[in-house]
């Protein structure tokens, strides 16, 4: 509650900060405060990332002492990220087309945001499949963990897993109990950061409130529309399957998905939810530690499941945004590459968009769109990582088989008789 409404106060603070054309010297201070304010708060966040991870998934590999297992479960979960993307990825593309053509735009506001379009891009040979392809093997890992490069570090944790599960029992108990206080102890980091939450995004806010303003807000909300609508309407097929295929009963899937729906609402972070996801798998729905440890971290770090629903529509978006008759073969080109680059996104709100930035050169939409959207990430964002979470659960329900004899709602026995969090 906090989190929401630091987020509605401060887009109404800076969207009447927005209406003076020529601020005083004051306001323009105080959003530079605030700006600084956001981002350190969101990089207090981004902090906690590789030191949660890395210690979760040799936790869940190397822990249970069969890598043969951990490898079977790791299979079963790609298997269902990609065809939940794939799906996603068609829906989008089949869905969204029709929604688009009722769409029109003034030419003086489209003039406007035109005009408003900045960003910051990289070299385009940064986002390229061969850089992308050689980057996912670190020449030096603890060089890619302080670059903040998630996949190869990811990569190298499993291999480092996978290793230390075959060694004798007496280092590998050594280094895990080192893992697993290491793991606990930023649990307790991350709930000292989220419980600054409301007031770093309240500062977020009013900055993007700020910039913003009051313009075009129809042809925003058009787009926030379709695009919250389709996040929600795959959350309620993920319900649907679970109703329908009851791999754990529905009531339990939802109560121990909601605290950590709540968090990635509040904070646009699936990792930042990481600790609330493993908390209700373990206590309301029992799963071993193979999802646990395993499947949830995994998911987190490289399965975006709103990718394949949202490039579509920003696609369609952009090429409305500038009058740009968009082919339906390029159009099925950007689900295709939603798809393939989906586990490749890094894991921050809006960082799947820089990896567009090539796409979108080689279909003829222009660049500058991102930056739009970009801007306008803020109330997407929450559904997109809404539909992350709800996803990483659903994996790990559907590709970890869940231990019979208890009924819905009996708190199992934690491994170890430890309790995990506070």
């Amino acid at each position: 509650m906090r989190v929401t409404l630091a987020l509605v106060a401060g887009l109404l603070v800076g969207m009447l900060l927005a209406r003076d054309a020529a601020p005083p010297p004051w306001i323009l201070a105080a959003e530079g405060v605030l700006d600084v304010v956001g981002t350190a708060w969101i990089n207090a966040v981004r902090m906690t990332v590789i030191p949660l991870v890395v210690p979760l998934l040799l936790l869940g590999v190397a822990g249970g002492g069969d890598a043969r297992a951990a490898g079977a479960v790791g299979a079963r979960a790609f298997a269902w990220m990609l065809l939940l993307a794939a799906l996603c990825a068609v829906g989008s593309a089949l869905v969204a087309p029709p929604w688009f053509d009722t769409l029109t735009l003034d030419p003086a506001a489209t003039a406007r945001l035109r005009a408003s379009a900045t960003l910051d891009l990289p070299p385009a040979e940064a986002l390229s499949l061969r850089t992308w392809v050689l980057g996912l093997i670190p020449l030096n890992p603890v060089r890619a963990a302080a670059d903040g490069a998630l996949l190869p570090v990811v990569l190298f944790t499993l291999l480092y897993g996978f290793a230390l599960a075959r060694v004798d029992e007496e280092p590998r108990q050594a280094q895990l109990r080192f893992f697993r206080g290491m793991a606990d102890t930023m649990l307790v980091v991350v709930r000292w950061i989220l419980a600054a939450g409301w007031l770093g995004i309240f500062a977020l806010a009013v900055v993007l409130g700020r910039k913003l303003g009051v313009a075009v807000l129809g042809a925003i909300g058009f787009y926030l529309l379709v695009l919250v609508v389709l996040h929600l309407a795959a959350v309620v097929g993920l319900y649907a399957y679970v109703a329908l295929a009851r791999p754990v009963p529905l009531r339990a899937f939802a109560r121990a998905l909601l605290p950590a729906q709540a968090v990635a609402m509040g904070t646009r972070s699936s990792l930042a939810a990481l600790p609330a996801m493993v908390r209700g798998a373990t206590d309301v729905l029992g799963l071993p530690p193979a999802a646990t440890g395993f499947v949830l971290p995994l998911g987190a770090s490289v399965f975006k499941l709103t990718s394949p629903v949202y490039w579509p529509v920003g696609a369609l978006f952009a090429a409305k945004l500038y009058g740009i008759d968009l082919p339906a073969s390029s159009l099925w080109l950007v689900a295709a590459s939603a798809v393939l680059l989906n586990f490749s996104t890094p894991g921050i709100p809006s960082g799947g968009m820089l990896l567009q930035v090539p796409l979108y050169a080689a279909i003829g939409l222009p660049v500058e769109a991102l930056g739009i959207m970009i801007a306008l990430d803020t109330i997407p964002d929450m559904f997109k990582t809404l539909l992350n979470v709800t996803a990483n659960m659903f994996v790990a329900v559907a590709s970890v088989p869940v231990s019979s004899g208890r009924q819905d709602g009996e708190p199992p026995p934690l491994p170890g008789g430890a309790a995990l969090g506070g």
